[in-house]
């Protein structure tokens, strides 16, 4: 069952690092279109680890934004009889954006969730390994709080990868 979570993660992580299709060019493409500044999100930025804000501060120089994805919910639920694995895994994007000032910060989140469901959008149907995304996610906020270079607000995008294997 771990390696169902290691398939739907490393797949989303796949398609958020792309160079051609993924966050940073989607980002660049958001801050062109809304005239807003918005700093560069490089594939190093997509890091695959459910880890609290605090902690991940603690343990190690945090750049920001950046998009922690992981697996936190495995429901094998035996739709196809005969299969080892054959059920639901909740994936989840966790944007995380920081600034010196409240004001902005949340405006600035939201584009970057926009970029992340545009690529979700932008990959809906099979995903190989057994994998397949139905094109549904739900998405959710944190209020803004201290942390980061100051104020640090957290975005959770979460849904469903139907798998089988």
């Amino acid at each position: 069952m771990a390696q169902a979570a290691s398939i739907a993660a490393n797949k989303l992580i796949e398609f958020l690092a792309s160079t051609d299709k993924g966050l940073g060019p989607t980002v660049a493409g958001l801050a062109a279109d809304t005239g807003i500044a918005l700093a560069p999100l490089p594939p190093e930025h997509i890091v695959n680890q459910n880890i609290p804000a605090a902690l991940a501060e603690k343990a190690s120089a945090v750049k920001y934004p950046v998009v922690h994805v992981y697996s936190d919910r495995i429901r094998n639920v035996l739709t196809e009889k005969f299969r080892t694995f054959s059920g639901k895994v909740r994936t989840v994007a966790e944007v995380r954006f920081s600034q010196d000032r409240a004001e902005g910060i949340e405006e600035q989140l939201r584009l970057y969730v926009e970029a992340v469901t545009q690529v979700l959008d932008a990959n809906r149907g099979s995903w190989g390994q057994g994998a397949f995304f139905a094109g549904a996610y739900e998405v959710s906020y944190e209020p803004v709080q201290h942390g980061g270079r100051n104020f640090l607000q957290i975005a959770r995008v979460s849904f469903e990868v139907d798998l089988s294997s």
